[in-house]
């Protein structure tokens, strides 16, 4: 299968994988937080809302390779 290892295949699954994990930290925090650990979750859901800014750009450079592999 010549198209299997793709760029964007590869990075696709890297985006699935950081959507994985960002849930997984997310189930954490919230873990954190009953545990009464409000600052060490709130330094975390920062670095969530970086994550989520992050994908969205991820998301749009994977469209348009693509396109391109089209």
């Amino acid at each position: 299968m010549p198209g299997e290892y793709s760029l964007s295949d590869v990075l696709e699954r890297i985006y699935h994988n950081q959507l994985a994990l960002e849930a997984a930290v997310m189930e954490l925090t919230l873990k954190v937080e009953q545990q009464g650990l409000a600052e060490a979750a709130e330094n975390v859901r920062g670095a969530l809302h970086t994550i989520g800014e992050n994908a969205g750009h991820i998301k749009q450079g994977l469209a348009k390779l693509r396109t391109k592999d089209l």
